[in-house]
């Protein structure tokens, strides 16, 4: 889409100069598509070109640019290069839009440091183009919020709830797939039907469930008492790591409370050797200190190993005694969760099978193969009639 809008501006002479920003991990895709269905040469933005740049602002002597969201976001410098006098763009486009993210917290708003590059964007180009597949979050203070970087006259100011409502018919544009035909008028993609299938936990997962939820809320609120805020939000997103898991499976949540008892564990005997030597326990330098946000774009695996080197360690304890009370806390868990490994019941799981099972009975296989032949003959039928009256 974004190709197909800058081949068109291209063609009407109104584009010289555009920018891609993209996730880290999309730009290389960026720049192959664009090149292999539109002929478009775009350079990606890396240190290399911006220290070899014969003017000393590779952002002059690039036309057609592609650069990642948070080299952009966290550089200051390289900010200061897209601001430089004719430095202009005709148009931005900005991927996965929805990151450039402000909130409403405490009737305050809180600035990301990729929301403000987005404001940055908006002032340095005539067309702004945001491309995103999730653009609303459920809260519409934050939505105007987002829709202030098109139009800040609109949309920026106090919000208050139930009275602002954003009209943004004029400024977004739908692409529902529900809504795309092929070329004989058919549905581009069959209808999808999701309903949620409630199941009533068992009295030892409710427990578990119980328990497991009252520690996370303890340690948030413990991390939030923390006076280093990138710690306590490292300890935020171990806590929430944990509470996925709690709703994934019993074995989820039993493995993921051992390993942080045993690590937990292990920095405690540290700590202790530390004190017998007479030696200052410091608690914080063991804890993996991570800005949530340079994990959005981060690959699977290592999403996942952060995931687990977080979890095991980041702890709010700031002292001994706080640690082992969280250990004897961990441990009482993990025997809860154990239990009911070892009992093997699982009701999520349970259900799922129990609903498996009536999907894939073989009369309803066979009734779903019957009613595609059904389709695929009234296609026939219609192609064949298209030839006939063309013919």
């Amino acid at each position: 889409m974004a190709g197909l809008l800058i081949e068109e501006l291209i063609a009407r002479g109104d584009l010289q100069r555009c920018l891609v920003v993209c996730p880290g991990s999309l730009a290389e895709q960026w720049q192959d598509e664009l090149y292999r269905r539109f002929n478009l040469p775009f350079d990606i933005l890396t240190n290399d070109k911006l220290e070899a740049a014969r003017t000393g602002n590779w952002f002059l002597e690039t036309n057609l640019a592609i650069a990642r969201l948070d080299k952009l976001a966290r550089n200051e410098d390289v900010q200061l290069k897209l601001q430089a006098p004719d430095c202009g763009w005709d148009l931005v486009v900005v991927d996965e839009a929805h990151k450039l993210s402000a909130t409403f917290f405490g009737g305050e708003v809180k600035y990301t440091k990729r929301y403000r590059l987005g404001q940055l964007l908006s002032q340095l180009t005539r067309h702004f183009l945001l491309m995103t597949a999730t653009p609303h979050n459920g809260k519409e203070e934050d939505f105007q919020l987002f829709m202030a970087l098109l139009d800040g006259d609109r949309f920026e100011g106090k919000f208050r709830d139930g009275v602002h409502v954003a009209d943004v018919s004029d400024l977004m544009r739908r692409m529902v797939k529900e809504n795309l035909l092929k070329f004989d008028a058919t549905p581009l993609f069959p209808e999808r039907v999701a309903y949620t299938v409630p199941y009533k936990l068992s009295e030892a997962e409710a427990a578990l469930y119980k328990a497991v939820t009252d520690y996370v809320r303890e340690e948030f609120n413990r991390a939030e008492a923390l006076e280093n805020d990138k710690r306590a939000g490292t300890v935020g997103f171990a806590l929430t790591v944990l509470q996925r898991r709690l709703a994934s499976s019993p074995e989820a949540i039993y493995q993921s409370l051992r390993r942080r008892r045993e690590r937990l564990e292990g920095r405690l005997r540290e700590l202790e050797d530390l004190h017998r030597g007479g030696q200052v326990a410091v608690f914080d330098t063991r804890t993996p200190l991570l800005d949530v946000e340079d994990l959005d774009d981060a690959p699977d695996a290592e999403l996942e190993e952060a995931e687990e080197q977080v979890l095991d360690q980041a702890t709010a304890a700031r002292t001994i005694e706080e640690l082992r009370f969280e250990i004897e806390t961990l441990k009482r868990l993990e025997a809860l969760a154990l239990s009911i490994r070892r009992s093997g019941e699982d009701k999520k799981w349970r259900e799922l099978a129990t609903l498996l099972g009536e999907i894939f009975t073989p009369a309803s296989i066979s009734n779903h193969l019957a009613e595609e032949v059904v389709h695929d003959d009234m296609a026939s039928g219609v192609r064949s009639a298209m030839r006939t009256f063309s013919t």
